[in-house]
């Protein structure tokens, strides 16, 4: 089974941007802890991270007949991106959406989420744990 797990825009600064709210531990921390998820599950992964709507949307649209699912924390993209959302949907490959704070309990325009449309599953407020459930979510969905 391979993952492609994705990163938006400014997880890159994660211990740096706001770590009462996003945590202390580095990006690089978080790649680390999803590669050993994945590693000890037998789990094929790739991890992206982009600022770019633009790249992002085409690292999903790279996905298709490559990944058998996809990991994404959305960041603000969130919120606001409609294309990818699009495309999500064109590659449909199963999704599991994930973001590292309890984004229902915050500013009211977070609430909303584009990727929730498509997503199989979506996980809020769990940090780094969140990425373990969206990967175990996913096998085992991939896996019935």
């Amino acid at each position: 089974m391979k993952l492609l797990i994705i990163n938006g825009p400014n997880l890159n600064m994660l211990g740096l941007r706001e770590p009462d709210i996003y945590g202390k531990e580095s990006y690089s921390a978080l790649c680390s802890f999803c590669t050993d998820v994945c590693n000890g599950e037998g789990i094929e992964c790739k991890l992206f991270q982009s600022n770019h709507e633009g790249a992002i949307v085409d690292e999903i649209q790279a996905a298709y007949a490559v990944f058998d699912g996809i990991v994404i924390n959305p960041a603000a993209y969130t919120h606001t991106s409609v294309a990818i959302l699009d495309a999500l949907k064109s590659v449909a490959i199963p999704t599991a959406e994930v973001h590292l704070s309890d984004v229902n309990s915050r500013e009211e325009f977070r609430r909303h989420s584009y990727v929730s449309m498509v997503a199989k599953k979506t996980i809020c407020g769990k940090g780094f744990e969140g990425y373990r459930e969206a990967i175990l979510f996913l096998k085992d969905y991939l896996n019935p």
